[in-house]
C-alpha cells in the first residue's frame, strides 16, 4: 500500500491510513500536559505516557518496564535473547491500561471495574 504524498509503502492498509494523517497540519488531539498536537489517539497516548510515567509493559526477565509493547519486545530480543514467533496476522493478547495510574490487565471486565471504582471522574 503506497502513500500518494511521499511514496512510502506499507504492508497493511491500516498502517497506510494511519501514516497519511501525518501529512496534514491539523492536529485534532492535544496533550493536556504540554499542548503538543497529534493526528491520532495512538500517538497522543504514547506521548502522554512520557508525562505520566505509565509503563505497562514489564519485562519478565528483569525489572525494566516500557511504554510500548514493541519496546519491550526489542529489549527482550537484544538483552535477553528472547525470540518471538508470531504467525502472520496473529493477535497478541491485548493489554488494557489505565492511563491515570498505570494499572494494567488482560481482562476488559477487570479494567472496566477498575476505572469505575478508582477513577469514576474519567470519561
Amino acid at each position: 500500500f503506497l502513500c500518494r504524498v511521499c511514496l512510502k509503502s506499507f504492508p497493511l492498509q491500516r498502517l497506510l491510513n494511519r501514516h497519511v494523517k501525518c501529512h496534514t497540519d491539523i492536529k485534532r488531539y492535544l496533550c493536556t500536559f504540554c499542548g503538543k498536537g497529534f493526528n491520532d489517539t495512538f500517538d497522543l497516548k504514547r506521548h502522554t505516557r512520557t508525562h505520566t510515567g505509565v509503563r505497562p509493559y514489564k519485562c519478565e526477565h528483569c525489572d525494566k518496564a516500557f511504554t510500548q509493547r514493541c519496546s519491550l519486545e526489542s529489549h527482550a530480543r537484544k538483552v535477553h535473547n528472547v525470540q518471538f514467533n508470531y504467525k502472520h496476522k496473529e493477535r497478541r493478547d491485548k493489554l488494557y491500561v489505565c492511563e491515570e495510574c498505570g494499572h494494567s490487565t488482560r481482562q476488559s471486565e477487570e479494567h472496566f471495574v477498575h476505572m469505575n471504582d478508582q477513577h469514576p471522574h474519567v470519561p
